[in-house]
């Protein structure tokens, strides 16, 4: 499981050989702070646009300049071997900054994709992915799920 998780250097370089065997490359992002059946959906979901699917996870640092300092509930290690868990997540990355923007340029992934939230001309990345050749998009949210309302139930 662990065996997934890498930091973005490495990632870079085994994407890159991947890429040259003609697998499709498929990122997304985000804090995955309290894995649900909504993330797990859209996931899934994400993979099927291609032949491996990043995710990119926000820090802890990152997570709580974006979501407050009550957040996040779990610790980045636990969030990421929670998704790397997933049988059909390829590998997970930790990035630090607010927004996926740098490691989207390092990992140059084919396919971009996000939350049926974000407009595809807000996406941060999209410029770059499309101007490799690839392509962004966008996966319906599943209702009745989401982390923050999970958080408030329990409080």
């Amino acid at each position: 499981m662990n065996s997934k998780i890498k930091k973005s250097s490495r990632l870079a370089k085994i994407l890159a050989g991947l890429k040259g065997r003609g697998k499709r490359i498929v990122f997304t992002n985000g804090c995955f702070d309290i894995l649900h059946a909504g993330h797990v959906e859209y996931l899934s979901k994400a993979k099927r646009l291609g032949d491996v699917l990043v995710v990119g996870l926000n820090s802890d640092r990152s997570v709580r300049l974006l979501k407050g300092k009550t957040r996040p509930i779990n610790k980045e290690g636990d969030r990421a071997k929670v998704l790397a868990s997933l049988y059909f997540i390829d590998y997970v990355t930790v990035f630090g900054e607010l927004t996926p923007e740098k490691l989207i340029r390092e990992l140059k992934p084919d396919i971009l994709v996000k939350g049926g939230d974000w407009k595809k001309g807000d996406i941060i990345g999209a410029d770059f992915v499309k101007s490799l050749g690839g392509r962004v998009a966008t996966i319906p949210f599943v209702k009745g799920y989401s982390t923050t309302s999970l958080i408030n139930r329990c409080s």
